[in-house]
């Protein structure tokens, strides 16, 4: 990068009002992912449910999301960006509060499956229309769609610690009181956005996966997404901590997220490069992983590789989801939900067979088996570099 593109890159761009409301609403839905976590063994307990059961809170939200992507474009042509993310906020509302008024772990599962739906119409719709519609391009604007996320992820466990504490249900009717507010910001605030021109197809994400380098991005967070959601859904039960221990860890793992993918991933991309800048975070969280399996039975090494993870983690979100943006030459919101319909199937998967694993084989197993996906992840971008190349020339 020039020395004036990049005294350009980092000149600050008055964004938009449109922006800042859309991204208050995605910070208070990621809220809901990270408000989950503390409250894991809680609900094991209180609802007598095996981990395994209990991690399906993430496999029914994950699967459903990933799945409902292939509709989100399809909604959003029809109805337009402002009404898909109203009705995506509506799901979420409604079927959190059903999650936390439900009374055994089956209904909490469906209900997290339907606040997956909500989910998968908002997060989709909310990157497009934050590329779209930001000032400063599109790597500006990705940074702050992860800073939202990694807000909302930062702040969520400690809010759910502390509403978990109380009850395990007071984080799922938290999620609805917060979304209601975010439901409101963008009714009043968000302008109405034109549709598009065309009309998109269910089958449109699945058309745009023929690009190699779009396929090669979608198989590498599907298998890194595993060892992500190893993490999130499994180590909340070997750390040994309260909702109040468990909020503040995720909390500082949430900080480390959010930091990294805003303030270290443009500096690291725009030195390395996103494929080097990938293939390093990757073998560095599955290093994290290996670490936390070998010294599984030590809370402390595990608390402490939970928090470092979150700067592995936060960088390659920000690298991954750039690319994603550039590698194909479709439409930014089919290339979002192809990639994603991919992720979050590894997101579904994750969360079950590691507590499966452990259930099975010993505490060690998950976080070994989760090491070991990721470092398939870096071997998919490492051996596909020649359908990556174009994202670094674009980059630059």
């Amino acid at each position: 990068m020039t020395e004036e593109a990049l005294k350009t890159y980092s000149q600050p761009e008055k964004q938009p009002l449109v922006i800042w409301v859309i991204f208050f609403a995605t910070i208070i839905s990621f809220m809901g992912l990270g408000l989950v976590d503390p409250i894991l063994p809680a609900i094991a307990e209180k609802l007598h449910a095996t981990p395994s059961q209990v991690s399906l809170l993430f496999s029914s939200y994950n699967l459903i999301t990933g799945v409902a992507m292939l509709i989100t474009g399809v909604v959003s042509s029809r109805i337009g960006v402002k009404w898909t993310l109203l009705t995506g906020i509506i799901f979420i509302i409604i079927f959190s509060a059903l999650a936390g008024s439900s009374n055994g772990i089956w209904g909490v599962v469906s209900f997290r499956g339907g606040w997956g739906l909500g989910n998968s119409l908002f997060i989709a719709t909310a990157l497009s229309a934050i590329v779209g519609l930001s000032v400063g391009g599109t790597a500006k604007a990705i940074i702050l769609y992860e800073a939202a996320i990694g807000l909302g992820i930062s702040v969520g466990p400690l809010l759910g610690g502390e509403l978990g504490s109380i009850s395990w249900r007071g984080p799922f009717y938290g999620v609805s009181v917060l979304m209601i507010i975010a439901f409101l910001a963008l009714l009043i605030k968000m302008p109405k956005v034109a549709k598009p021109k065309t009309k998109s197809s269910v089958l449109d994400p699945i058309k745009a996966l023929k690009f190699p380098g779009l396929f090669r991005l979608g198989l590498t967070a599907f298998l890194y997404n595993i060892g992500f959601f190893t993490l999130m859904a499994y180590a909340p039960f070997v750390m040994g901590l309260d909702e109040h221990g468990l909020g503040y860890v995720f909390l500082g793992w949430g900080l480390c997220l959010a930091i990294t993918s805003v303030f270290v991933a443009p500096k690291i991309q725009a030195r390395f490069g996103t494929i080097k800048s990938m293939c390093a975070m990757l073998i560095l969280f599955a290093l994290t992983l290996l670490a936390m399996g070998i010294w599984t039975d030590s809370s402390t090494v595990v608390i402490i590789c939970v928090i470092i993870a979150g700067l592995f983690l936060g960088t390659n979100n920000t690298l991954i989801t750039t690319a994603v943006m550039q590698v194909a030459p479709v439409e930014r919101a089919t290339a979002s939900a192809a990639y994603s319909f991919v992720r979050f199937i590894g997101g579904a998967i994750g969360p079950w067979l590691a507590n499966k694993l452990a259930e099975s084989f010993t505490p060690h197993i998950p976080f070994i088996s989760g090491a070991i996906f990721v470092l398939l992840a870096m071997l998919v971008v490492a051996f596909g570099r020649k359908h990556l190349a174009h994202v670094d020339r674009a980059t630059h």
